[in-house]
């Protein structure tokens, strides 16, 4: 279960299309239209949902904002403008953390976005339980319509834990293990020794540890290994032939 996403009074099928495109990227296809300018179907909006146009396919259109979330237990509207009203004002992220505890719990959470061109009206945001604002430049607030609706679809594929924040992408390699990292820095150490590196004795012992330590914190993958163990043994042929 995921939420719907409401679209009150859209102006162009090509947005619609576009805010279509934006859900589907982060795995929300539930929509509803209201009253939308140009009627519906819109071959613009089609023409830009591109593959995601199974979700205008199965969007469904309504005459008002009252009749599009009738079912709904919760419900969040969009804004980027101050208004004279008493409500709960959250971020987009602590928005869809609680969407996503609602929608756990049995819930069904509706998102309020307004028309292109002048946003949601009062009468609209009075229908909501609370608001959502995107904390941008204030010299600047306006979004655009599939901007706003991917911000808000990106946040609840956070929310629901789809989003992993960091990873690294390994290319024909795997991770190297604690034994082939602790062989290679034995390999290192024993020719750095004969080399006449540890000096003098008194700092041996300290240099050695900084050594460990330097391994210890390099992410190595068995591509590393092999390959410093490589450069090793290349530079002490070097070394000995000269």
């Amino acid at each position: 279960m995921t939420p719907t996403f409401v679209l009150t009074r859209p102006q162009m099928g090509e947005n619609i299309g576009a805010a279509a495109r934006a859900m589907l990227n982060f795995g929300i296809d539930r929509m509803r239209i209201v009253d939308p300018r140009d009627g519906w179907p819109n071959p613009a909006a089609t023409a830009l949902a591109s593959g995601a146009g199974r979700v205008l396919d199965a969007a469904s259109i309504y005459n008002d904002v009252s009749g599009a979330i009738a079912d709904c237990t919760f419900v969040y509207a969009t804004t980027a403008r101050k208004r004279d009203l008493t409500k709960p004002v959250l971020t987009p992220e602590a928005a869809m953390q609680d969407t996503a505890e609602r929608i756990t719990a049995g819930g069904h959470v509706a998102v309020l976005f307004g028309p292109e061109r002048s946003g949601l009206e009062n009468d609209d945001l009075s229908q909501a339980n609370a608001l959502i604002s995107v904390p941008v430049n204030s010299e600047y607030p306006s979004l655009n319509l599939a901007q706003c609706v991917l911000l808000i679809a990106y946040e609840w594929m956070k929310a629901v834990g789809e989003v992993t924040e960091t990873y690294t992408k390994l290319s024909s390699t795997d991770w190297a293990t604690g034994q082939e990292v602790e062989y290679m820095a034995r390999h290192f150490e024993e020719r750095l020794a004969n080399a006449g590196f540890f000096y003098p004795e008194n700092k041996s012992e300290s240099m050695r540890l900084n050594l460990r330590n330097m391994w210890s914190r390099m992410s190595l993958t068995k591509a590393d290994v092999q390959m410093l163990h490589g450069m090793l043994r290349q530079m002490v042929r070097w070394a000995e032939h000269r």
